[in-house]
């Protein structure tokens, strides 16, 4: 997702760490995880029963590696890759050069992700966005013909600090933002609730543009303002993708943290879902000591889903591609809910019509990256003529909207995202072949640096990414429009199903798209904890008494209800 930072407020107390805790369902699932006690568990003579995992994305691994622990036997359907848009496409030929081509940055408050990537002993580094200093060595931010270098961000015109003050307080000024942001960082529950549910209505169907256009902090300053925050923001990039969209999302970025303190997995972001495939965790059930995932699929996921119905009475049948059936009384779906109309036979009565009103709704953004492996990282180099970097972190209103730089060290080559774009700017390389697309960008960036000979510095092939034409996937992540909240309730929610009619249980579902925070892998971890419960549930078990799961919890925590 494409975020800027938000100008930083007193705050009452900063010891403690900014998470990912709520605020529609504010459990707190690093704690659940970390519990001496365990998730829970299943009754004996359910050990060793098989669960259909549809997808073997971040969401399907997490689920799995859970359930697996239970001394459940997880099925894991794929049709393309493990690890999802968790995609770390190396260069030929250049070990350790990789292109992330989806989640690539991540914010430390996605403590639930980082509780597997420390498991896994993956190193992480500050990710370089632009303005992050020292990660990024220096920024260009280039608008309308303008070229403006930084180093650091006190060294922004005013223009741009004026920019940054107005988004700082359109958010006091509409959403209690300092409140807010304190009640996650103390986790206090009820404050929490409190400001959330007041906010849900009132921001559910308007905009994200009309949050800032009709604010007091914009009103009073140029169109300009908003045109350049729209087109640049602070950070991470730019906003304008994210305007059509509903304000609940972008509240619940910024009031999380996501987009501060973002890291990138050195080696590539893939290494977990893939180090998830392949781990025997410390404590399991049932399975004997060194048992993976991989080993229980004998080294190779199933063939992809085509088909999910129920039979007789109670048993799921997945059948793969190849025409083979398995049953099942349990199946968790992590793939893109588009999928599910699309590239996949679905029996209608295992969703409510009201939930496949929500799935069929489900608005996904288009996103777009092109990245070149370069002979080394020549952008630290400094221009004789200017004393400037060679070359810098980039935002520009140009058709590459984003470029960044990736410095692997001195003695490897290095990696430039020579385009990071979304929406109309993503479509507009959709026809373009991978050469095409890179002509395009360095004729972009030409105008930016006109002494730079960047293709000069390009070795191998390049890579590049359109995720709406992936039939796997259909689009980058879910980007809620204005009156969405309603949908995602309902998809959030699907893991408790106490109240549903017996031709429904037993189909869960998670990702980020399910999630209140899509394009972040925090939301694919957490619903796919909930669907462990739910399906520990499902099949009798339970969480011990001193480690209560997301069910137990669920009357008191649940997402602010809106009526129909």
């Amino acid at each position: 997702m494409s975020a800027p930072s938000p100008f930083f407020t007193p705050e009452a107390d900063t010891s403690k760490p900014m998470t990912m805790y709520g605020p529609d369902f504010p459990f707190p699932f690093d704690d659940w995880l970390k519990h001496p006690s365990g998730l829970g568990s299943v009754p004996a003579d359910r050990h060793g029963a098989e669960v259909a995992i549809i997808g073997a994305g971040m969401a399907g691994m997490t689920a799995a590696y859970e359930l697996m622990k239970m001394g459940l036997k997880p099925v894991i359907y794929e049709s393309a890759r493990i690890g999802g848009r968790l995609r770390s496409q190396p260069f030929e030929g250049a070990s350790g050069v990789i292109a992330e081509l989806g989640g690539m940055r991540f914010p430390q408050s996605s403590t639930a992700f980082y509780h597997y990537v420390n498991s896994l002993g993956i190193d992480s580094k500050p990710f370089p966005n632009p303005l992050a200093y020292p990660a990024s060595n220096s920024t260009v931010i280039d608008l309308g013909g303008e070229t403006i270098y930084v180093e650091r961000p006190e060294q922004l015109p005013p223009f741009f600090k004026e920019i940054q003050e107005c988004w700082a307080k359109a958010l006091e000024e509409g959403a209690a933002f300092s409140d807010l942001r304190q009640a996650v960082r103390e986790r206090d529950t009820a404050k929490v609730k409190e400001i959330w549910n007041q906010l849900v209505p009132i921001w559910d169907d308007r905009t994200f543009y009309d949050f800032v256009s009709t604010s007091y902090a914009f009103g009073q300053k140029s169109f300009r303002h908003r045109e350049v925050f729209g087109q640049v923001g602070f950070g991470t990039g730019g906003w304008d993708s994210d305007f059509p969209n509903s304000m609940l999302e972008i509240l619940r970025v910024v009031a999380t943290d996501c987009d501060e303190n973002q890291r990138f997995m050195v080696g590539g972001v893939e290494q977990v879902p893939r180090g998830l495939w392949n781990s025997s965790p410390d404590k399991m059930v049932h399975w004997p000591k060194g048992t993976t995932l991989a080993k229980l699929h004998d080294g190779a996921t199933k063939p992809g889903c085509r088909r999910i119905e129920r039979v007789a009475g109670d048993k799921i049948a997945v059948t793969d591609r190849w025409g083979h059936t398995k049953l099942f009384e349990a199946c968790l779906v992590t793939v893109q809910s588009w999928v599910l109309t699309t590239n996949m036979e679905v029996e209608e009565n295992l969703f409510s019509p009201k939930l496949w009103m929500a799935l069929d709704r489900t608005r996904y953004m288009q996103s777009s990256k092109t990245f070149v492996m370069t002979d080394r990282p020549f952008w630290k180099e400094k221009d004789p003529a200017t004393g400037r970097d060679l070359m810098s972190q980039t935002l520009t209103d140009r058709l590459t909207r984003g470029t960044y730089l990736f410095d692997n060290g001195d003695d490897k080559p290095g990696v430039i995202c020579l385009s990071y774009s979304w929406m109309s700017d993503a479509l507009k390389m959709l026809p373009e072949t991978v050469e095409q697309r890179v002509e395009l960008c360095l004729d972009a960036l030409k105008k930016i640096y006109p002494h730079l000979d960047l293709a000069s510095h390009i070795i191998g092939d390049p890579i590049t990414v359109s995720w709406e034409s992936d039939p796997n996937f259909l689009g980058a992540f879910k980007g809620a429009l204005p009156g969405h909240y309603r949908y995602n309730r309902r998809m959030f929610c699907h893991f408790h199903q106490d109240e549903m009619p017996p031709n429904e249980k037993g189909m869960f579902m998670a990702g980020d798209g399910v999630s209140w925070t899509p394009g972040w892998v925090e939301g694919a971890v957490q619903t796919a904890l909930n669907a462990v419960w739910g399906i520990m549930n499902h099949l009798g078990g339970e969480s011990p008494r001193d480690n209560p799961g997301p069910g137990d919890r669920f009357e008191d925590l649940k997402p602010i209800e809106l009526g129909d």
